[in-house]
């Protein structure tokens, strides 16, 4: 019994790294047991060579039991398994480690109860040192597999206990009689968009807006407890949505007056389906604006222009390219300290000056701009707002590191704002380096897209840096097929490589284009 109960503290012991990757990457993919599922089938093969040694081990171990060997040499085996797992995660570095909330908490305790009973089981019903061999192969595969249970396990605690903080939320949103409401959704665009709208609003309000990506109903529950107050006169909510029903949701939790769907595009193609999907998911914020509410276009998508919304709500439209809207941009200049425009309206022509870089920002600000006149916002309110905004984290930011001047465009690449972000970086002095993994969630049509993004890179990029053997292929593909000169061309397997690549090779009059940050789960 002794030995059992040391060769059980041992399993245990060998499990805990093994539990905390499965869980980090549980996380990663939004506690969805469907990505979590995609994500194991994606990277299985992948992860067999960190994977030799504990295979062999447990392999072994588990031949051994078929001959009644002494416990003592399973519990050794599991000390080395422990010992290899510890020493492994000691030479790893994460880009976004694992966050240890209530909700992963909660599936500790959870995942611990799973793993004494399938222990329990074990030993009862198999006999002899059998059950050594079958726990040692539970080792190994077990805290990957136990996610399922784990989820099936906590779900309707999570649920209930979301459910009653979003209740109380709503409870908040309804007292406020006053409050302007303003949600912002779309493919891509739409935290900028919300730090823009709360730089610009702010100036003649007391408005408050959802932090960083806080953008799903707990996100904005965590907003509305925590932070709204009777003082404030304007809230911005931004609002996400990657399964259809999410902007439904989301609508009739907050029920905002006025509506921005800043783009629609092939993003978490893997989670809506279809492309039609979305545009109806995206679009369903204007179908659910009350009446006398409005909605903000952006017509330079062609997915917004050519739907038909069914609401008799006032929609106003913006743009750049596309002639004939509401608020367009003409005359654009960037420079290394900004952007310059001119906006043209029904109420004439209003020069504009802002430190924000790129086509996509512009585009954001004349969302902005729609949204304060309709409100009231004097035009030299607008302008004075524009001047002083400033630049958003990691969203075509630009900043001085080590001397070299970077154009920070990390979060969430997608293939609109990555185009735009090419064109930025080509107007730049100096050499001209992007480093980038890549983009993921866009479906089966991921490798055409990131193909399609080498092949832009020519004539706008000097030297590429690419982050990851695996998931940056088509993009060297796409380089490649345009004639980019491949001596030009570096790839890396992590961003600690790729930025010591940037300190021995590019000087202060170079520029680097940061485009995208993928989560562990993602990079490879």
């Amino acid at each position: 019994m002794i030995l059992k109960c040391i060769f059980c503290a041992a399993l245990l012991g060998a499990m805990i790294i093994p539990a905390k990757h499965a869980l980090h990457m549980f996380q990663q993919n939004r506690y969805e047991t469907g990505r979590y599922s995609s994500w194991i089938k994606e990277n299985i093969k992948e992860n067999i060579p960190d994977n030799v040694i504990p295979l062999a081990v447990v392999i072994l171990l588990f031949i051994l039991s078929l001959f009644h060997l002494p416990a003592v040499l399973f519990i050794i085996g599991m000390i080395i398994l422990m010992v290899y797992h510890f020493a492994m995660e000691k030479a790893k570095t994460y880009i976004k480690p694992l966050v240890l909330t209530g909700r992963v908490k909660r599936q500790i305790a959870a995942g611990l109860l799973v793993t004494f009973i399938v222990m329990v089981v074990v030993m009862t019903f198999v006999g002899d040192t059998l059950n050594y061999g079958i726990l040692s192969l539970i080792a190994l595969v077990g805290p990957w597999l136990f996610i399922y249970p784990v989820a099936w396990l906590t779900t309707p605690v999570e649920k209930a206990v979301q459910q009653h903080f979003i209740n109380d939320a709503k409870r908040i949103l309804k007292d406020y009689k006053g409050l302007i409401k303003v949600g912002i959704t779309g493919s891509y665009g739409k935290t900028t968009t919300k730090n823009i709208m709360q730089a610009m609003l702010s100036e003649q309000f007391n408005s408050l807006m959802t932090p960083a990506s806080f953008n799903t109903p707990m996100g904005i529950t965590r907003t509305i407890r925590e932070m709204l107050k009777p003082i404030h006169q304007v809230f911005v909510c931004e609002m996400g949505a990657d399964h259809v029903g999410d902007i439904t949701e989301l609508m009739e939790f907050v029920h905002p007056s006025i509506g921005v769907v800043t783009s629609i595009g092939p993003q978490h193609l893997n989670t809506f389906g279809s492309q039609e999907n979305i545009i109806r998911e995206k679009m369903e914020m204007i179908e659910r604006l009350p009446s006398d509410g409005l909605g903000i276009l952006n017509y330079d998508n062609e997915f917004i222009r050519n739907y038909k919304v069914n609401n008799n709500v006032k929609t106003v439209t913006y743009g750049i390219d596309h002639e004939g809207v509401d608020y367009r941009a003409e005359d654009i200049v960037y420079t290394q300290h900004g952007s310059s425009f001119t906006i043209v309206c029904e109420e004439g022509k209003f020069p504009m000056e802002t430190k924000l870089l790129g086509k996509l920002n512009i585009l954001n600000i004349l969302s902005a701009v729609a949204c304060a006149r309709h409100l009231g916002v004097q035009w030299n309110v607008i302008t004075r707002a524009c001047r002083s905004m400033k630049q958003v984290e990691h969203r075509l930011e630009l900043k001085t590191i080590n001397g070299i001047r970077f154009i920070d465009d990390a979060f969430n690449a997608n293939p609109s704002g990555s185009a735009m972000a090419l064109d930025v970086l080509s107007m730049m002095p100096g050499k001209r380096v992007i480093v980038t993994p890549g983009m993921i969630d866009l479906g089966k049509e991921q490798d055409a897209i990131n193909r399609h993004f080498g092949e832009l890179m020519k004539d706008k990029a000097d030297v590429v840096v690419l982050v990851g053997a695996v998931q940056t292929k088509p993009i060297y593909e796409g380089l490649a097929s345009s004639g980019f000169d491949m001596h030009n061309v570096v790839v890396m397997n992590t961003e600690k490589e790729a930025f010591a690549y940037l300190w021995q090779n590019c000087t202060k009059e170079d520029t680097v284009l940061l485009e995208n940050d993928l989560p562990d789960a993602f990079n490879h």
